[in-house]
Parts: structure tokens; C-alpha cells; sequence
């Protein structure tokens, strides 16, 4: 008998840290940058997955974010050809963006968390736009929409899944460079499951996780490595 073909492998890279990475802050759709230490750990990223996977990524298999933070990643890392893929944009927050957990749970008198509760709960009176300021002075507007579900979320990460699962079946390794939520709820739907247990998985900045097939089945592989 022949040997089995090679079935490749898809690796999800967050990006490195910003100024609201930092301080907890919902960052979703606001265009922030990396900061100086999100911008040298996008650099170490991509000496790490250059070890993991010494083949590298051909360019048609490299998926970016359309978002700053995400393509200045996959740029710093040493992946700058890539298809920009709309379907990686984070998590839409809505009144939530630019706040904390503990702001919004204070103004709701209660615990809130955007995974059970999501970003319609927030008060109508948070999603007031504003001006953030950077260190280096530029200006970053930041606009309230009424956000998406959870489960906008899966269905768009779901095509995602759709767009890339047949290269990696074909034996390619393929990367996505997004945000934290998105590409959690994303593993969610390569594997099936429901994109609530997206909150079981933690993916820290500039880390990165490997998802793949064992026995015909979508595993994961390696996670916030």
C-alpha cells in the first residue's frame, strides 16, 4: 500500500500587543497599531513558526485580518505577501469597544462577560464615540455600533473554515493572522463545536496555535505556543 498523503496544517497568529491589548480594553473594529512591545513581539513570532514550520507559508496560503494591528504583524514576522480576508476582522464589540470588563459589569451592576452575555447587554450610554491619543500623538477615532453575536461571529469564521480547510485536506500548511476572539471562535467551528467554548481558549499576544486532522478528524494540535 501506498503511503497516506500529507495533510497540512492550519496556524492561527494573534497579533502583537497595542496600547488596549494592554490595559483590557475591547479592541474590535478601532484601527489601533502595535505598540513598541507588540511590534518586537511580532518579530519573535515569526522566528518561532520559521522553527515550528521550516517550509514556511507559500503566499497563497497566508490569510490576514484587514485590521492595522494584524497586517503590521504578519508584516514584522516575515509573512508580508498575504490575502487580505475580510472574514478575520475581530469581534464587532459594539457599545463595548474601547471599555473593560470591570467598566461595563460596574455600569451594569453586575458581572458582564462578552462570551454569556454579549455586546448588546452594554448600556446604551457607553457607546458614546471618542478620540483615542496615542503616545506618538496620532488620533484613533473610536465609533459604537450596535456590534455583532456570537453567532455572526461563527457564521463568518465558518467561512473562513470553508475557504481554507480544502488547502489543508490538499497537504498545505496554511496561516491566519487575526485577533483573539475571532480566531478562538474560529477553532470553535473547525472543530464543531459550539463558539461559546471559544472562551475556553486562551491565545495570548503574538502566540500562536495549530489545528489540523487526526484520523479524519479536526484536532487541535498545539495551542498559545
Amino acid at each position: 500500500m501506498g503511503e497516506a498523503a500529507r495533510l497540512g496544517h492550519l496556524v492561527l497568529l494573534r497579533h502583537g500587543q497595542t496600547k488596549w491589548s494592554d490595559s483590557g480594553q475591547y479592541t474590535g473594529r478601532t484601527d489601533l497599531p502595535l505598540g513598541r512591545e507588540g511590534r518586537q513581539q511580532a518579530v519573535q513570532s515569526g522566528k518561532r513558526l520559521r522553527e515550528a514550520f521550516p517550509g514556511g507559508f507559500d503566499a497563497s496560503c497566508i490569510f490576514v485580518s484587514p485590521l492595522l494591528r494584524a497586517r503590521q504583524t504578519a508584516q514584522l514576522a516575515g509573512f508580508g505577501e498575504f490575502q487580505v480576508l475580510d472574514d478575520l476582522a475581530e469581534w464587532d464589540y459594539g457599545r463595548a469597544e474601547g471599555h473593560t470588563e470591570q467598566e461595563i459589569g460596574a455600569a451594569l451592576g453586575r458581572p458582564w462577560n462578552v462570551w454569556r452575555h454579549g455586546a448588546e447587554a452594554v448600556p446604551a450610554d457607553m457607546g458614546v464615540d471618542w478620540v483615542e491619543r496615542l503616545e506618538t500623538g496620532e488620533q484613533i477615532p473610536v465609533r459604537h455600533t450596535s456590534g455583532e453575536r456570537l453567532e455572526d461571529v461563527a457564521a463568518r469564521t465558518r467561512r473562513a473554515v470553508s475557504k481554507v480547510a480544502p488547502m489543508v485536506l490538499a497537504g498545505s500548511d496554511v496561516l491566519l493572522v487575526a485577533h483573539a476572539h475571532v480566531l478562538r471562535v474560529l477553532a470553535t467551528q473547525w472543530l464543531g463545536v459550539d463558539p461559546c467554548a471559544g472562551s475556553l481558549f486562551r491565545i495570548d499576544t503574538a502566540h500562536y496555535a495549530v489545528l489540523g486532522y487526526y484520523k479524519s478528524e479536526p484536532v487541535v494540535e498545539r495551542w498559545n505556543a
